[in-house]
């Protein structure tokens, strides 16, 4: 079996100045699956999956610092409907604010979304099916990957975002959507703008809505307020509001033990933490919200701390109410300066 300073030698040569211990287990990952006489067929799946995954980093890297936002809908939506003309607009508003726009770069929304954006504002993470051979025209050729398989593709479709719009669609787009629910759910994905939008007057979202509360949560199988997560609307420009309002004070968070830490983009008063103290109180396991700086690990990791904080011990029976906490952030009169 080869050893550690067989595997260093190699990434010495390879000239590769950080992060060694990552790639080595990378690399054994790899040598392993051949030890253990893994099929051809599952190898097959694993060198495409990475390959996939490269392509895509390769794609985002130059793009690292401006906010995206994914879009999902429908192929099969025509031009010249209502829904084209939302997704289009709702991209085109939020390119115009900064933001670059992400699609599956197929036809119907996927178009219409890449569109509005246009080409310098867009990237496109295609999927290869036998009736969509090639992706739309209005990707532009350096802003796109093509993939094998929907879940490299849908891994590399939410991981860059900050936001997430959803059009009216199919299986894949419930897929998509329910994926981004699943993930805050379970906590296995930081708290993001997800909004539902609809054509005007369109029922496809309170439809869903009404199911969702009438089943699912009636029968106990999720949370009352596991739909809280989410902004159902008919309306573009409400749709670009949240999206934006979202990230208006919030910056981040990060669990330092079993404290959490929102990273704020302005300081809150000792009032408007004791106010948030009073309203929230429920969502904590015990003690209280408190305004503080960088903690100890924060500081040695160098991460954010110019940034003032908010700590908390949250009860995770209530992460569900971590949106409205965030909404409450954004709205505090100290984000207004």
């Amino acid at each position: 079996m080869i050893d550690d300073e067989e595997f260093d030698r190699l990434i010495a040569d390879a000239e590769i100045p950080a992060n060694r211990s990552l790639i080595r287990r990378i690399l054994r990952a790899g040598i392993e699956l051949g030890t253990d006489r893994t099929t051809r067929l599952d190898l097959k799946i694993t060198a495409a999956a990475v390959e996939e995954m490269r392509d895509a980093f390769r794609l985002y890297a130059p793009y690292v610092d401006v906010p995206k936002v994914t879009v999902f809908g429908s192929a099969r939506t025509q031009p010249g409907t209502p829904l084209y003309a939302q997704a289009r607009d709702i991209a085109a508003s939020l390119a115009a604010q900064g933001w670059m726009v992400v699609t599956g770069a197929g036809p119907g929304i996927m178009q219409a979304a890449t569109e509005g954006a246009g080409p310098g504002r867009s990237v496109g993470i295609s999927i290869r099916l036998p009736f969509e051979e090639k992706p739309n025209e209005a990707v532009a050729d350096e802003r796109h990957v093509s993939m094998k398989y929907f879940f490299t593709r849908k891994l590399m479709l939410m991981k860059e975002s900050r936001g997430f719009v959803s059009l009216p669609g199919g299986f894949g787009t419930l897929d998509e959507t329910f994926e981004l629910l699943t993930l805050q759910q379970t906590g296995k994905a930081e708290p993001m703008p997800i909004v539902l939008l609809d054509r005007p007057g369109g029922t496809f979202w309170t439809g869903l809505a009404d199911y969702v509360e009438n089943e699912l949560a009636a029968s106990g199988t999720i949370a009352p307020d596991d739909m809280q997560r989410v902004v159902i609307t008919d309306s573009v420009v409400e749709a670009a509001a949240h999206i934006e309002g979202f990230w208006r004070n919030y910056d981040s968070l990060r669990w330092v033990g079993d404290r959490l830490v929102l990273r704020l983009k302005h300081p809150p008063t000792d009032a408007e933490v004791a106010s948030l103290n009073r309203e929230f109180a429920g969502l904590l396991s015990t003690g209280f919200i408190e305004a503080s700086g960088p903690l100890p690990v924060e500081a040695s990791d160098h991460d954010k701390t110019d940034l003032p904080r908010l700590v908390l011990q949250l009860n995770q029976y209530r992460v569900g109410e971590l949106y409205q906490l965030i909404g409450a952030v954004n709205a505090l009169g100290s984000a207004r300066a």
